[in-house]
């Protein structure tokens, strides 16, 4: 469809538990709208959005990935986010960028752990989202004990647009259900006052009322329309297309002249050898040759401008420049990454927990070296949180969220590269936080028989918790020549990867205090050479508490293993959240120290006779015991 034929674009997330079908999903939308010519398949490994080879041999989405089609005059760009709890992150970022979302489940095996994890960051974040039961022609489908399901253990706060005719069988087809149906009133009266007043005082709401209701109630994120169907029979697909258009609201315009805002939410090798950058723009325009200036947000909390230009645009869907409320495919920015942003730093983007894994990755051959350090950066970049950085013996430190995260490196690293690399056994990376304050300084030091012609002051005291690394100053500002005061600022946040328990410091503030340089003598090189010392014996005077990072779990299990599953979670040392249940199932949930989650997950499956299902991520941490 031409440009101008499109009224607007909606951007949508699809969601899901590994292998509820969302790829699949993605390609029947695709076909059924004549994106495409032909239906891709997961197990063939020639779909659409997993295009990298990791992806198609594995059948996991591991980047998300965008694709468009468009519907009764409305563009809609669909981005394929990863199931896997290892890639989380990516889903969070994801996102960021979404007007609506689809929530996938499998209509065999139900509500699973991921699906409960995603449907409460969906709301959380009050993104309107659809439930799609896919999978309605497979042997084992449920339909009406899985929507009680979906409404005990998911939310009750869903209403069914569709049933179900032959369930379970290569016959099953989706059938409207009227919004007067027994019990959907009532399910929209739960969010809405106005159908609550209706019911209770009357009339009766009609339902052209109920149908505003939920379409309301939708866009503000309170209720879920749920729809049946079947991705790879197609079945049900048309019924999602037209609830998505229907229920997804129009994102508000904005001013035409208004600077340019957006978000880089994915970064991919691009065929020149250069990298493609994803941009959702929520304001102004981007064309292509302009200059852009993205702003960066370190862990350590400093804000960097990272400037490029647009040496190639193609907007997702259509030709011509990229306007507020379309993704965009740019090339060019050689230094960008994924979470830059254009425009200025606001918290629209979600913030989630960095990695609590740790391996040293070396080339298994001494020759490839350099190569392996380029590529990890490379990669590195399209997945910020992963932060690689030089370590002992030639290696490279890698963060990671999870064993699967290390297994599709090590493939990319192989296929992509040209690099036959080894992985260490990952171990939890733990976090030291100064406990009181603590100051040091020396003027014009020998270190390693070499006179440092410099001043150096510091002074370290606790931050705020999330602030990280916090460099000030009390000394005159042009005290020292730029160079110099750079050279510090600089050595400070590359020295605290290690502090004096060996863990990398974090939330806290070091203030320079005291400074000075001799004429054409001092050098940048002394002070970064001095800077590592003073700080070190300033932050031995504060002192430092080391914590461990947790978990947050949630755990189904037959009943008959409830007493030995608890009681190997409390020798692990695990703090009980609800324990919910009845009949056949129970439902705990609670925290749990990192280092003992892999012991955990190794030991379930023999008690609970392969049948438990866990879930886990990162929570926060607490000081080690």
């Amino acid at each position: 469809m031409h440009p101008s034929h499109i009224s607007h674009t909606l951007n949508i997330g699809i969601l899901a538990h590994v292998d509820a079908g969302k790829t699949s999903l993605t390609e029947r939308l695709l076909f059924d709208s004549g994106a495409i010519d032909r239906l891709g398949s997961v197990d063939a490994g020639d779909t659409r959005t997993d295009d990298g080879a990791i992806e198609r041999q594995r059948g996991i989405t591991i980047r998300s990935a965008v694709a468009a089609f468009t519907a009764g005059g409305i563009q809609i760009n669909l981005i394929d986010t990863p199931g896997h709890s290892d890639f989380i992150a990516e889903v969070e970022r994801a996102l960021a960028v979404l007007d609506g979302a689809v929530l996938l489940l499998s209509a065999v095996e139900g509500v699973q752990a991921q699906t409960r994890v995603l449907m409460r960051t969906l709301r959380r974040l009050r993104l309107p989202t659809l439930v799609f039961v896919n999978k309605i022609d497979r042997s084992g489908a449920r339909s009406e004990d899985l929507l009680a399901d979906i409404r005990r253990r998911l939310t009750p706060y869903v209403v069914p647009l569709t049933d179900v005719e032959g369930v379970g069988t290569p016959a099953a087809r989706p059938r409207p259900r009227a919004l007067t149906a027994p019990g959907t009133a009532e399910a929209i009266a739960e969010v809405d006052p106005g159908i609550l007043a209706a019911l209770v005082d009357g009339p009766a709401p009609t339902p052209a009322e109920l149908d505003k209701a939920l379409a309301a109630r939708t866009a503000d994120g309170s209720l879920h329309p749920l729809l049946f169907g079947s991705a790879l029979g197609g079945q049900g697909v048309p019924d999602l297309v037209e609830a998505l258009t229907r229920f997804v609201p129009r994102p508000a315009p904005s001013a035409v002249d208004a600077p340019p805002r957006g978000t880089v939410f994915a970064v991919s090798p691009a065929p020149d050898g250069g990298r493609t950058a994803y941009l959702r723009l929520y304001e102004g325009e981007v064309t292509d040759r302009q200059r852009l200036t993205f702003l960066r947000r370190a862990a350590d909390g400093r804000t960097t401008e990272v400037p490029g230009r647009v040496t190639g645009l193609e907007v997702i869907g259509h030709r011509g420049s990229l306007t507020a409320g379309n993704i965009a495919a740019l090339t060019g920015l050689g230094a960008v990454r994924v979470g830059d942003r254009l425009g200025e730093l606001t918290d629209r983007a979600p913030q989630f927990a960095p990695p609590t894994l740790e391996t040293l990755v070396r080339a298994r051959r001494p020759e490839q070296s350099a190569r392996l350090r380029s590529a990890l950066l490379t990669l590195a970049d399209q997945a910020p949180l992963t932060h690689a950085r030089p370590a002992a013996d030639g290696s490279t430190a890698l963060l990671l969220y999870g064993e699967v995260q290390k297994e599709v490196l090590a493939a990319t690293l192989a296929q992509d590269f040209g690099v036959d690399a080894e992985f260490e056994p990952s171990r939890v990376r733990f976090l030291e936080r100064p406990v009181g304050t603590g100051e040091a300084y020396e003027e014009n030091p020998w270190i390693d028989r070499t006179r440092c012609f410099a001043t150096v002051g510091l002074r370290v005291e606790p931050g705020a918790r999330g602030s990280g690394v916090v460099f000030t100053y009390e000394t005159e500002l042009g005290a020292l020549p730029r160079a110099f005061h750079q050279a510090i600022e600089d050595t400070v946040h590359a020295s605290l990867p290690a502090g004096p328990h060996e863990w990398p410091v974090t939330d806290c503030r070091v203030v320079l205090v005291r400074s000075g340089f001799i004429g054409p003598l001092s050098t940048a090189a002394h002070f970064r050479a001095l800077t590592p010392v003073v700080l070190r014996r300033a932050l031995e005077r504060a002192g430092t508490r080391v914590y461990e990072p947790y978990h947050a779990f949630e755990l189904e299990i037959p009943a008959a293993t409830l007493a030995p599953v608890t009681g190997l979670l409390a020798s692990l040392g695990a703090e009980f959240g609800r324990t919910t249940g009845g009949g056949s199932t129970w439902h705990l949930t609670g925290e749990l120290a990192a280092r003992r989650v892999r012991e955990a997950e190794l030991r379930l499956p023999g008690l609970t006779h392969g049948e438990g299902v866990w879930w886990s991520r990162v929570s926060g941490d607490r000081a080690l015991r």
